[in-house]
Formats: structure tokens, C-alpha cells, sequence
């Protein structure tokens, strides 16, 4: 009586998916570029978003992750002197703007108005020691001449999310976000922008890391600089560099 061989089922795991290091502020714009990517028939990214600052740190410390969206240059410039980048993946990503908020139902002023009254109310920020958001807030304020009037009332966040949050609950009555960042909530509303010249230009760059090990990274980095990918981030309010 014959033997039938049967073959041997060999079980192919699937590529590990990039692990993303993104800036708070990317966090809408990034998962739908993520979503995007998968829908493609790739493995689906892997997003962490924090402050720039608290992620490169993390990358200095030997975070396995593959590629890395900054909200400044700085931070970015911070990793590439260490040696965690891939020479030639960096690259300008996106810009935005730098926006005054307050609660939804703000009865509306004069922009100049709520510049000048700044320094008399509660102000949510990102940390400007660290954090890119509160860097440009604070050059802009000192721009203006208003950073001694303001900072004794500043409330320092953690990310410009989290101060994002502050005004959405009502811990202070204005914020000094993205542009982005107001346009992702319903809660608040803006009622100043700050001219383009009032502090260093807002530049998103992108680098894929020396710890990257998923196949899908340089793809994914790729595809986040094409035309197709770009234009998922200018849906939500980033402008092009």
C-alpha cells in the first residue's frame, strides 16, 4: 500500500512593520498616512508620537525604532550628530503655523488684542526649554517684546498636545499651539496667528534610523515624501516645504 508525502506547511511570518517616531502634533496626519500605506497591502506602521525632544532622547538611548519625524531641526540635528541616522534619509517633510487658541465659545477680538492680553491670563504651552512648539512660541513672544509680560503666567506642558489639552478642559484660558493642532479639535478656536517671520521657520524634517531593522521602512519613508503622501498631511493642515 503506497504512502502519500505529504509537504511539510512552512509558516512565513510577516515583515515587521516600520516603527514610527513622529512629533504629538502629527498624531491625526500620521496614522491616516499609516492607514494609507496598508491599504497598499503593506504591514501597517507602528506610530509613537511624543515631543521631538522626549523621542530623541529615547533614540539616544537605543529605542529600536526605524524612522523618526521631528517637529524642528534641532532635534533632528541632535541625532544625526550621534550617528543614528542612515546618511541621505534625511529630508525636509512638512511646515505649519504657530496659532493663539481659547475655548470654543471665546467670544471673538482683535488678533493684536489677544496678543496684548497675554500677559494678563493663564498660557498653555509646550516647555520652551525643550520642546519645539514652546521654542517658537517663545521666540515669537520675545519677538513681540511680550515674553516678560507673558512667561510668569505660562503653564508648561509636556508636548504641544498636552497643552493643547490644558485649553480644551479649561485649565487655561489661551494656548500657544500648531495650527494643526487647532484644526484637530472642536473644543477650541483660534483667534491669533503669528506671522511667519516672528520666529524661526517651522520645519518637520525625516531620517530613518541605524536601528531600523523593518524591510517596510525605507519604503514607508518613501512613500510619506511622495506627492501621494504629502498630500495626506496638507488634508490636515501641513504646508509644504
Amino acid at each position: 500500500m503506497g504512502a502519500t508525502a505529504l509537504a511539510p506547511l512552512v509558516a512565513h511570518a510577516a515583515p515587521r512593520p516600520p516603527l514610527v517616531l513622529a512629533a504629538a502634533s502629527l498624531q491625526e496626519s500620521m496614522l491616516a498616512a499609516s492607514d494609507a500605506w496598508a491599504a497598499k497591502g503593506h504591514a501597517r506602521p507602528v506610530c509613537s508620537f511624543a515631543a521631538s525632544s522626549a523621542l530623541a532622547r529615547q533614540i539616544a538611548a537605543g529605542a529600536a525604532a526605524d524612522l523618526f519625524v521631528s517637529a524642528d531641526e534641532p532635534w533632528m540635528d541632535d541625532i544625526e550628530k550621534r550617528g543614528l541616522i542612515v546618511p541621505g534619509t534625511r529630508a525636509a517633510f512638512l511646515g505649519n503655523r504657530l496659532v493663539i487658541i481659547a475655548p470654543a465659545g471665546t467670544p471673538p477680538a482683535r488678533p493684536y488684542d489677544e496678543l496684548r492680553a497675554l500677559g494678563t491670563t493663564r498660557v498653555a504651552i509646550a516647555d520652551p526649554d525643550s520642546v519645539p512648539a514652546g521654542r517658537y512660541a517663545k521666540a515669537a513672544l520675545e519677538r513681540s517684546g511680550r515674553w516678560a509680560a507673558v512667561s510668569p503666567n505660562v503653564v508648561r506642558a509636556e508636548s504641544v498636545r498636552a497643552a493643547l489639552a490644558l485649553v480644551e478642559r479649561g485649565a487655561a484660558p489661551r494656548g500657544i499651539v500648531y495650527a494643526t493642532d487647532a484644526r484637530a479639535s472642536s473644543a477650541v478656536r483660534v483667534v491669533a496667528v503669528f506671522a511667519v517671520n516672528s520666529h524661526p521657520p517651522i520645519r518637520y524634517p525625516i531620517a530613518r534610523l541605524k536601528a531600523s531593522t523593518s524591510p517596510d521602512a525605507e519604503p514607508f519613508r518613501r512613500f510619506l515624501l511622495s506627492g501621494e503622501g504629502r498630500a495626506i498631511f496638507r488634508r490636515f493642515g501641513f504646508l509644504p516645504l
